[in-house]
């Protein structure tokens, strides 16, 4: 079966959730949230997976963007006759835990070599990047420059006078910039 074909009977049988592993990793053309839903069904026992067999969160969650991200990049090769898509990720997970081993083995030796010590991010630095990865998210959509200001006012919380002077323009500029991108962003989440 074809690519089209695959993304032809993935439209046809209706909502993406009741579309097979297979068929989602299939469909590339066409169907943008069909590796989404994929993801977002495998993506907790996974990270499970990933935690009870990593030293820390940060870990965990770093080997499971790398694992989709493989997974995404691989999806063409995962052959459902050899067993279910859930077993084919923690194979992936199992080698990206074991290549993290050995880079953290190599990261270790080159650390003790210069005398740095690990930096561990706590709970709080974790909170603050999913924060604004979040934000990001949402601005994605504004235009350039209005998505800029906003993020420099309200996500890095930077005075319209310092924002002006980077960008080499007016306060009013700027502070019109955000207004403006606040006002989309209101529209867009009334729609």
């Amino acid at each position: 079966m074809t690519t089209e074909s695959n993304d032809a009977c993935i439209r046809a049988a209706g909502p993406l959730a009741a579309v097979s592993d297979a068929g989602l990793l299939a469909a590339t053309v066409g169907v943008a949230d069909a590796f989404d839903v994929f993801y977002r069904r495998h993506h907790g026992p996974v990270l499970r997976y990933l935690a009870r067999r990593t030293p820390d969160t940060a870990t965990a969650l770093d080997l499971a963007a790398e694992v989709f991200a493989a997974a995404y990049l691989g999806r063409e090769r995962f052959d459902a006759t050899k067993g279910p898509a859930r077993a084919w990720l923690f194979g992936i997970a199992a080698h990206k835990i074991a290549d993290a081993q050995r880079r953290g083995r190599r990261e270790l030796s080159a650390r003790r070599k210069l005398g740095i010590e690990r930096h561990f991010f706590t709970d709080a630095a974790l909170e603050e990047a999913e924060a604004l990865i979040d934000a990001t998210r949402l601005v994605d959509g504004l235009p350039i420059l209005e998505r800029d200001a906003v993020m420099e006012r309200i996500v890095h919380d930077r005075a319209y006078s310092d924002i002006a002077a980077d960008a080499e323009v007016s306060q009013a500029t700027i502070r019109k910039r955000v207004s403006n991108g606040l006002a989309k962003l209101a529209h867009k989440g009334r729609a």
